[in-house]
């Protein structure tokens, strides 16, 4: 750049930030249409795709006797053709409202989610409403999406993660609780799904009274309350109380199971136990105690297995909610899980159970204070969507949480201390009562692994 240009530049000033505003999870607002149906909506300013969640009472824990994954394949259905449309039609009309309908199961119930711009957001609730009001649920849709499911299945069993989920949600409880058997059926339950089947679930568990729609983005100028009346508000359906949900028992006697591949280069390791949910007052000293010991690249064990012995990509600590009465009786499940070479198992275990008895020692200050960084301060971004504060409003409603419980979350994050955050986690991981499935060579590591004295080694078939 020449001194002429240079001279003939104009430097502007340098932006400045602009100051700090506080931010808080966004509070929705609570009402109740005639049919029963509970309303939640929540303003976004700028959010200009809205996005709408509907929790429907329709647990797996409902579904009849041998008929595992009939709630997934309802959930799927929603969207192949109601009384008005057929399945290719259907589809069609999203289109044209650039909207887009998805549906899941899952043990607390059936979500339906709709996202559309909020300019057409009578029209998506429209078909919303269609799908959810008169459902066609035609045979052959039902056979196409009962073979699809068919299909996965296999693929599912050879992912060695998934088949660890599965073993250790077996050993964990007891065969007659539908946590103990996969979400979404086996082959030889949902081989024995059809149409009637569906249609009788869905008859049996969802109509407005039990259910609850949310509703999150930019509303400005949009009638939500008449919108809603004219279409969700329109779904008729018999009177009922919400199935209540059956507490949580599981046998966490230290074991480990061995799920055998012969041949495989890998060993996916999966450690877990039940512990405190989100309604016991633990659960943000146990969150923040499982960060540190296993939430990201620089916690415990990432330093140790990772970064020190080079035994894995990637080692990670969670807690997840599996069902949350309420009452209080609910459960999470407490899981580490990662994958390490198939000759180095031994050993990755052993150093996973000296990390774990470290934490007697007690975390340290700044462990807690970069957990709880994180935890409150990605909050912002992580919530920058209307999909994202949708998916959490719709999680608070299937774990019976109060509507203001994410907000109060952080703030109880902040206040969290070391002391509190080490005994929650120590209680969380007690290295006598933990579960371990390993889906790996069980000639190779299952003689290494009894060595470590962790517990009784069973081999299983892969």
């Amino acid at each position: 750049m020449t001194a002429e240009t240079t001279s003939m530049m104009t430097f502007h000033p340098r932006p400045q930030g602009g100051e700090a505003r506080p931010w808080a999870f966004p509070a929705p607002d609570r009402g109740t249409l005639a049919n029963g149906l509970t309303v939640l909506t929540c303003h976004r300013p700028g959010q200009q795709v809205v996005a709408v969640e509907v929790c429907l009472a329709a647990p797996l824990d409902a579904e009849p006797a041998g008929l595992d994954g009939v709630a997934m394949i309802m959930a799927r259905a929603f969207s192949e053709g109601t009384d008005t449309h057929t399945a290719e039609e259907f589809a069609a009309e999203l289109e044209r409202c650039g909207a887009t309908i998805d549906a899941h199961a899952d043990h607390p119930g059936v979500r339906v989610s709709l996202e559309v711009p909020a300019s057409r957001l009578r029209r998506g609730l429209t078909l919303l409403a269609d799908a959810l009001r008169a459902p066609a649920f035609p045979d052959d849709e039902i056979e196409r999406l009962v073979a699809n499911r068919l299909d996965e299945i296999p693929h599912e069993l050879a992912n060695p993660g998934r088949r660890a989920a599965m073993a250790l949600y077996a050993e964990l409880f007891d065969a007659g609780d539908r946590l103990s058997r996969p979400r979404w059926g086996t082959e030889e339950s949902v081989a024995g799904i059809d149409a009637a089947s569906v249609r009788a679930f869905y008859h049996a568990h969802v109509r407005p009274a039990t259910a609850t729609v949310v509703v999150v983005g930019d509303l400005t100028g949009a009638d939500v309350d008449d919108a809603l009346a004219g279409t969700l508000g329109a779904w008729t359906g018999t009177p009922a109380e919400a199935r209540p949900l059956p507490p949580v028992a599981a046998d966490d006697t230290g074991r480990v199971v061995v799920v055998d591949r012969p041949g495989a280069v890998q060993t996916q390791v999966l450690i877990g136990r039940v512990g405190a949910d989100r309604h016991d007052a633990v659960w943000p000293a146990q969150l923040l105690g499982t960060y540190c010991l296993g939430g990201t690249l620089t916690s415990r064990l990432d330093v140790v297995l990772r970064e020190e012995k080079g035994y894995t990509y990637g080692v990670r600590a969670s807690a997840q909610s599996l069902r949350s009465p309420a009452a209080g009786t609910g459960a999470a499940l407490l899981a580490i899980s990662g994958s390490v070479e198939t000759d180095v198992t031994g050993p990755a275990l052993a150093d996973t159970w000296q990390v774990l008895r470290s934490l007697a020692d007690g975390l340290t200050d700044a462990e807690r204070d970069a957990a709880a960084d994180f935890l409150v301060g990605v909050a912002p971004l992580r919530y920058e969507t209307s999909a994202a504060v949708a998916g959490t409003l719709a999680d608070q409603v299937e774990q019976q949480l109060p509507d203001d419980y994410q907000a109060r979350q952080y703030a109880r994050l902040a206040a969290t201390g070391t002391v509190e955050a080490t005994a929650a986690v120590l209680s969380a991981f007690p290295t006598d009562r933990l579960v371990t499935v390993l889906v790996g060579d069980a000639e190779k590591i299952a003689e290494p692994v009894r060595e470590l004295g962790i517990g009784e080694v069973r081999v299983v078939s892969g």
